[in-house]
């Protein structure tokens, strides 16, 4: 375990960082930071936030408790912290997924990725939509988050067609995304069944609803074989 004298008394050079948790003025304080976040989500793999302890996570990421309660306040602050790097990778991700996908499989690899990213960290998404219940407000960052990715794909889809998508084909391109989200939220919190995440045909058939509702195909002009 590292001693947390030591990672006091390193003078690093300043890093700039206004995310969740205290500011962070020295490198080695943005390292450590950053190695209790990743630790977090690994050991999120196997049980579910709420068993999880302080202690139990600073010894996993190699840290004192002192280590953790100098980068933040609470557990509703790290988790927070957690939040603010979900909506980072979510934001490379799509940023990636809209720069290197064709009109044609696009629908497909937003599905596949999305359930992919979601299938993976299925605990910590748990654990948001329980704090959602309870604390209303907190989903607000992450409800502009989706409706960023929808204008985005709505100007996508725009581009493609020539022409701005009318208020009625907007709003199904929204929905499609309310579905897709909501299925997933779902099958992570009820696992309703038949079909559930981390199954083929549980991507093929949302990328296919996401398609029929949002009308993606008939306003890029994609064909497919029936």
């Amino acid at each position: 375990m590292r001693n947390e004298n030591t990672v006091r008394s390193d003078v690093d050079a300043p890093v700039p960082f206004s995310g969740p948790g205290r500011r962070i003025k020295q490198a080695r304080g943005r390292k450590t930071y950053d190695a209790l976040i990743a630790t977090a989500f690994e050991l999120l793999e196997e049980r579910e936030f709420d068993t999880l302890t302080v202690a139990e996570l600073a010894k996993a990421a190699g840290y004192s408790v002192g280590a953790f309660y100098a980068r933040f306040k609470s557990r509703d602050e790290f988790f927070d912290a957690m939040i603010a790097q979900h909506m980072e990778l979510r934001t490379k991700a799509r940023t990636h997924l809209f720069a290197t996908a064709p009109d044609d499989t696009l629908v497909d690899e937003l599905i596949v990725e999305v359930c992919a990213y979601f299938g993976q960290r299925e605990r910590f998404w748990r654990a948001a939509l329980s704090r959602s219940i309870r604390k209303p407000e907190f989903w607000e960052p992450l409800r502009r988050h989706g409706r960023e990715f929808a204008d985005l794909l709505i100007e996508r889809i725009g581009t493609s067609a020539a022409r701005p998508l009318t208020d009625t084909e907007q709003t199904n391109v929204r929905f499609a995304f309310q579905i897709t989200l909501g299925t997933i939220n779902n099958t992570i919190i009820n696992r309703p069944g038949p079909i559930v995440l981390g199954q083929t045909s549980f991507v093929a058939n949302l990328a296919r609803a996401f398609r029929l509702v949002s009308g993606y195909d008939d306003l890029v002009g994609v064909k497919r074989a029936d």
